[in-house]
């Protein structure tokens, strides 16, 4: 548990005519280095309101390295009582020990949702992978379960609080920190939407997990950069290829898929055009050739191409 939080949570009652009492925050002193503290004096007045005002916050937590270091730096901020986590599940596609190791790092109930469909049974409906401009598997496996429990649970003051950071992608260094979400404004909801470590660098993520005297999940020790969707769209070619090496049975499984829909997971890059996984990775699947089913691009120089392929121009997800 993170030693450096609030001790406890101190409330003073303030009473406006007959109106029931509004908890209000004494703030108090907070512990850690001094580029924590920076962060902690740029929480915007707006959210410190919004927590006086009673409202819920929400942890989007994926299991990944960005959400672990937010919800410990929510919780110096935040009481435990106005706390919430929501973490999408993603069957078959997510890595292994996901679900436990959130539940080891946080002291809430983790709620849990899931979409109808998962990501394989989309791909082989749709006869196609997500791409950067179509990301179903970002809006139907992720963005729209979480939704729908966040409504589910009946709060009408709510800050949805997700882990996303401006170094991970140009697109994402566009996205404001905090905002009204209007769209889930409605039927007595007031819901703001809040990025609280949109500008951290990710040395400073890997330190707050280490303060909140935690580790992150096992996939970072074996050298991905990040974790989600075991094989992700947006992943680089070495995460990719770690992913391939560490999960063999659901690689063969995407290379499958790609023969099956004679598509490829990944864009086409501008130097090397479209390439498959084997291609990309270097990695065997171990699937061997068939009479009548045609690869989407032959793999016998897959070792070759992929030692070409020094870097993606692809954004995290």
């Amino acid at each position: 548990m993170y030693a450096t939080r609030f001790m406890d949570d101190q409330f003073s009652l303030s009473l406006f005519g007959d109106e029931a009492p509004i908890p209000v925050l004494v703030r108090r002193e907070i512990d850690g280095p001094d580029w924590l503290k920076a962060y902690d004096a740029d929480v915007p007045t707006e959210i410190l309101d919004l927590r006086d005002r009673g409202a819920v916050f929400i942890v989007n937590h994926s299991g990944g390295k960005d959400s672990q270091s937010m919800y410990a730096f929510v919780r110096r901020h935040i009481p435990d009582s106005q706390i919430k986590v929501v973490h999408a599940v993603l069957p078959e596609v997510e890595w292994d020990g996901v679900q436990e190791h959130i539940e080891s790092t946080i002291v809430h109930e983790l709620h849990t949702c899931r979409s109808r469909r998962t990501l394989l049974e989309m791909i082989e409906e749709r006869g196609m992978f997500p791409s950067p401009s179509m990301r179903q598997c970002t809006s139907d496996l992720k963005r729209g379960p979480i939704e729908r429990t966040i409504r589910q649970m009946g709060d009408k003051l709510i800050v949805n609080c997700m882990g996303m950071r401006a170094q991970e992608s140009s697109n994402r260094s566009k996205l404001a920190p905090l905002k009204l979400s209007e769209r889930n404004s409605k039927n007595g909801r007031e819901w703001h939407e809040w990025l609280p470590i949109h500008s951290w660098e990710v040395k400073e993520v890997f330190s707050m997990i280490s303060l909140a005297g935690q580790k992150p999940h096992w996939a970072y020790e074996k050298g991905m950069s990040r974790l989600s969707c075991v094989f992700c769209i947006m992943a680089s070619k070495e995460d990719l290829t770690i992913a391939a090496r560490h999960n063999p049975v659901l690689y063969k499984r995407y290379v499958e898929l790609e023969i099956s829909t004679g598509q490829v997971m990944l864009m086409p890059s501008k130097k090397h055009g479209r390439l498959t996984l084997e291609q990309v990775t270097g990695v065997p699947a171990g699937i061997e050739e068939k009479v009548g089913v045609h690869r989407v691009i032959p793999i016998r120089d897959a070792r070759v191409i992929a030692e070409e392929v020094e870097e993606f121009d692809l954004e995290f997800c």
